[in-house]
């Protein structure tokens, strides 16, 4: 047996048959049903002539056909990819073609975008639509039907631990490109690797997954997307270590179905992307508490976005004797980590240097602790082949130095005295005002203080003068009248004056991808039709 996400599902499933695996509208499916409902899947895939390291999209909502398609594919060897189901048709085109896939399994109400964008997969083979709606489904074939009409048995070919996992990144300041990764590799830097307490107590052999197994498991509710690596990783780390997962009706994310959930399901883990679903779910919860039993629950987690300051301090207050974990991850590393600083608390989660993690200068080098030099975050160990079709940017992302091969996700840092990691934010979203380097992140966290600010993106504008000048397009709480030179002053409070943006434009709402993070280029358009603004 090796590091195969197959294999390792399967050896979890011959040890508790029974245990429900996942709960998602009114299906409620133990591990050797779901095991079965995927062998059926792959099983018809491999009909249809799908082999090893073909590409099926999956271009669905959360729900078991999710973890059913991605199942499938492990099994034969072909390679799940995460289609991202807002996408208009111009950038399904790109998608298809860029990945490659021959063939997709998606929802019916999904179908209009989905033929528009048919043409950019001349080599399908396969073309399964998972009903929705009372109405039949009539641009694929069904997907019960299919299912039904082939054997729950496994019965596949020996698999590898080089068998490929890809996941097609957001895309949010440029054209996704999908992550190629090892099995071995994605098991152990996103899914847990066998330890599914976070404890960092990974598994030395395939064959221990199995003794890990826990009676019961943890259950864990994630409100992201399937098609966010990080709700899927959660999963599949849930999966592996014996536990259930519970999807949101329909998978749209929904404040009441949420905390009804945690209570009907007796959730432990709830999962969300920052303050964008975290606010909501705190504003719910701080107006009907009584209607809700949270008894059950022990962590809330967000990963994708970090959480702000002021909603860390509100889920303390409210979620009081539960874990709030805040870390950092992203599609070319997996997960990274991070803890808050124990002199505050509710701030920015730190990462620390140690074997796998530093901060690189432009010759590749460590930089020093406690310089104040920034660097490139790195990390070594379990990382990604590199990009699917695009060279130039894996040399770039993917460098060797001295021996060791480093990804570069390309998130600057700084290293304390102390080897404790800062994060600054995205290169690419990095705003050069004369001459000054200002992270959105930080200003962002900064005006996210305020108690009225609801939502908030802060973007670089041409500028004649500076070049570029810092602009935040606020959304702003239900009822609050705050100004923005009244925001402007409470950030020159936290943040250097250069970083304070020039100008404040308020927006009815912020436009989001489902997983909650920052759409940049929305953004950017949106500041850019205000010729003038507050401030």
């Amino acid at each position: 047996m090796e590091f195969n996400l197959a294999d390792l599902f399967e050896s979890v499933v011959d040890v508790v048959p029974e245990q429900p695996a996942i709960v998602a509208d009114d299906r409620r499916l133990t591990y050797a049903e779901l095991d079965g409902r995927a062998n059926r899947l792959a099983h018809h895939l491999a009909g249809a002539g799908i082999g090893p390291r073909d590409r099926i999209g999956l271009q669905l909502a959360n729900g078991s056909e999710y973890l059913e398609g991605m199942l499938a594919c492990f099994k034969i060897r072909a390679v799940p990819v995460n289609v991202n189901y807002r996408y208009v048709t111009s950038e399904l085109r790109y998608l298809y073609q860029d990945a490659g896939l021959v063939g997709l399994v998606f929802h019916s109400s999904f179908a209009p975008a989905v033929s528009d964008a048919l043409a950019a997969m001349p080599e399908r083979r396969t073309l399964l639509e998972v009903r929705d709606s009372t109405s039949a489904p009539d641009l694929g074939d069904d997907y019960e039907r299919a299912l039904a009409a082939t054997v729950d048995g496994r019965g596949f070919a020996p698999r590898s631990a080089d068998d490929l996992y890809c996941v097609y990144t957001g895309g949010t300041t440029g054209m996704p490109k999908g992550v190629l990764w090892r099995h071995e590799d994605i098991f152990f830097a996103g899914m847990g690797g066998g330890d599914a307490l976070a404890l960092g107590n990974v598994v030395g052999s395939p064959e221990e997954l199995a003794t890990r197994v826990m009676r019961p498991g943890m259950t864990a509710l994630p409100c992201p997307p399937f098609m966010h690596s990080s709700a899927h990783w959660l999963a599949f780390t849930i999966l592996f270590g014996g536990g259930k997962l519970v999807t949101l009706p329909a998978g749209h994310f929904d404040p009441v179905a949420t905390w009804r959930l945690v209570g009907t399901e007796a959730v432990n883990i709830l999962v969300v992307v920052g303050d964008a679903m975290a606010r909501p779910l705190l504003d719910e919860l701080d107006v009907h508490r009584a209607r809700y039993d949270i008894s059950s629950l022990i962590a809330v987690g967000s990963g994708g976005a970090v959480l702000s300051p002021a909603t860390k301090r509100r889920l303390a207050e409210m979620l009081p004797g539960r874990m709030v974990v805040d870390a950092f991850g992203s599609s070319e590393t997996g997960h990274l980590g991070g803890r808050a600083r124990d002199d505050d608390p509710y701030g920015m989660p730190r990462l620390h240097v140690d074997e796998y993690t530093d901060v690189l200068d432009d010759t590749l080098q460590p930089v020093a602790r406690g310089s104040g030099v920034v660097g490139r975050l790195a990390r070594r160990g379990h990382i990604p082949l590199g990009y699917l079709g695009d060279a130039d940017k894996t040399a770039t992302t993917f460098v060797e130095s001295a021996g060791t091969r480093w990804a570069l996700p390309g998130d600057m840092a700084v290293v304390d005295a102390d080897g404790a990691i800062a994060i600054l934010g995205r290169g690419s979203l990095c705003i050069n005002t004369g001459g000054e380097k200002v992270f959105p992140d930080e200003v962002e966290a900064a005006l996210k203080s305020c108690a009225d600010v609801e939502d908030v993106v802060v973007v670089g504008v041409p500028d004649e003068r500076f070049g570029e000048r810092v602009v935040a397009v606020v959304q702003l709480r239900a009822g609050c009248q705050i100004d923005g030179e009244a925001l402007r002053t409470l950030c020159r409070t936290q943040v250097a004056g250069y970083k304070v943006p020039r100008q404040v434009v308020m927006a009815d709402s912020i436009s989001r991808s489902p997983s909650g993070k920052a759409d940049y280029r929305w953004a950017k358009a949106f500041a850019l039709t205000k010729s003038t603004g507050e401030g």
